[in-house]
C-alpha cells in the first residue's frame, strides 16, 4: 500500500505532501488508529540515563513544531526528536526549498530552520505527553538574524525554555542552511558555546532536580583533522553525547541528476557511507562510553545495523521514512534487536 501512496504523494510538491501525510497520520492516531498498527518492537536500550523502547528514532527536521508527535510515536519509533526550534518563530528560506531525487533515494533541503518558535513547541509537547511515553528530544538552533557572536544567547534561551519538557536536547551547529552556523563547530566558538550551555544546564538541573542530557550534532563534511579536533574539544567539555551526522553539502554523488545543483543539504542514500565513517571515527576516538546517535542514509534494516556496528548506540531515520514508509522503522528496530544486543547501559 505504501508504494501506491508514495506515488500519489510524489506527484505533489514535497512540503505539501509531507504536511498531508503527517496530517492523515495524526487524524488516524486521534481516532485510536494506533490500536490497529503492529506492536512496536521492544528492545530496551538505556543511553544517557534514559530508557528507550528500541534503538530507532525519528531525526529532527520532519516535525519541527511538535504537531505530529502522537502519530509518529504510533509508527513504532523508540524515540522522536523535534525541531530544529529557535527562540522566535521564523519562516525559513523562500520556497521551493525541498527537492526529491528519487533515482538516488535522496532529498536536498534548504529549509532554514522554519518553525513556530520555542514557546509553541513547548505547548505542543506538553499536550502530546498525555498520549506518548517514549523519550522526546528537542533540537535547538539560533534565529537567522541573530549575529554569530550572540548565538549562545539564542541556544541558552531555547535550553531554558525546553528543559522542563525535553528528555534530551541537541545543539544544532551543523545545518548548512543558516549562514555561518557551521563555523561554531570549531575553536573557541565551540568550547565557549558548549561551556555556556553546560552552565545553564547545571543551573537548571539544580533548580528542577532533573538532568537533561546535552548532545551536539555534527556535520559530515569535516576533514579528518577537523573532526578529531571537534571530538577532542567536546570530550574535554564533557559533552553528554554526539549526533553524527547532519546533511552534506557535497552533492558529487548525485551529480548530473535533476536538482543536483540546488543549494542545500543532501540526505538519504548518498550520505550513508560518509555518515557511517564519521560514526566509526568518533567511536574510535571517544572510546566506548560516549553515547552516539547515528543518522544519515538509513534506507534499510541493514543500513541501521551498519550504523550500530560502526559504534552507534541509537539510530535515527528521516529520508528513509519518506522513501520506504513506516515499515522501515519496525524492521530496522527488529534487525538491531536480533543482531546488535546492547552490551551495557550508558547512563
Amino acid at each position: 500500500m505504501f508504494s501506491v501512496l508514495r506515488r500519489l504523494l510524489f506527484m505533489m510538491p514535497p512540503e505539501r505532501a509531507h504536511d498531508l501525510a503527517l496530517g492523515a497520520m495524526d487524524g488516524l492516531a486521534r481516532l485510536g488508529g494506533e490500536r490497529f498498527m503492529p506492536s512496536p518492537v521492544e528492545d530496551k536500550r538505556r543511553v544517557m540515563g534514559l530508557s528507550f523502547r528500541n534503538a530507532v528514532g525519528l531525526s529532527a527536521g520532519l516535525d519541527k513544531n511538535g504537531d505530529h508527535i502522537r502519530g509518529l510515536a504510533a509508527m513504532g519509533f523508540g524515540f522522536v526528536e523535534l525541531g530544529t526550534v529557535t527562540p522566535v518563530g521564523q519562516p525559513g528560506n523562500p520556497p521551493p526549498r525541498l527537492f526529491r531525487l528519487p533515482a538516488h533515494e535522496a532529498l536536498i533541503n534548504r529549509l532554514g530552520f522554519n518553525n513556530q518558535g520555542v514557546d509553541y513547541l513547548c505547548e505542543a509537547v506538553m499536550t502530546a505527553r498525555q498520549h506518548v511515553d517514549i523519550p522526546i528530544g528537542i533540537n535547538i538552533g539560533k534565529n537567522r538574524d541573530t549575529p554569530l557572536e550572540q548565538a549562545a544567547a539564542d541556544y541558552c534561551h531555547c535550553l531554558h525554555a525546553v528543559h522542563a519538557i525535553a528528555d534530551y536536547v541537541v545543539v544544532n551547529l551543523s545545518s548548512p542552511n543558516t549562514p555561518g552556523l557551521r563555523s561554531l563547530q570549531a575553536g573557541r566558538e565551540l568550547t565557549g558555546l558548549v561551556r555556556r550551555l553546560q552552565e545553564e544546564q547545571g543551573a537548571l538541573e539544580a533548580e528542577a532536580g532533573r538532568r537533561v542530557p546535552l548532545v551536539v550534532k555534527i556535520a559530515p563534511d569535516l576533514t579528518d583533522d577537523d573532526l578529531r579536533g571537534l571530538v577532542d574539544a567536546l570530550l574535554e567539555c564533557g559533552i553528554d553525547g554526539i549526533t553524527a551526522t547532519n546533511t552534506t553539502i557535497d552533492h558529487s554523488r548525485v551529480a548530473g541528476s535533476r536538482h543536483a545543483k540546488e543549494t542545500g543539504g543532501l540526505s538519504g542514500a548518498p550520505l550513508r557511507a560518509r555518515a557511517t565513517e564519521v560514526v566509526r571515527q568518533v567511536r574510535h576516538q571517544a572510546g566506548p562510553d560516549l553515547p552516539i546517535i547515528a543518522v544519515g542514509g538509513i534506507m534499510s534494516p541493514a543500513d541501521a545495523v551498519e550504523k550500530m556496528e560502526a559504534g552507534a548506540n541509537l539510530v535515527q531515520i528521516y529520508t528513509g521514512l519518506i522513501y520506504k514508509g513506516p515499515r522501515l522503522v519496525r524492521e530496522s528496530a527488529a534487525e538491531i534487536r536480533d543482531h546488535c544486543p546492547a552490551s551495557r547501559d550508558l547512563s
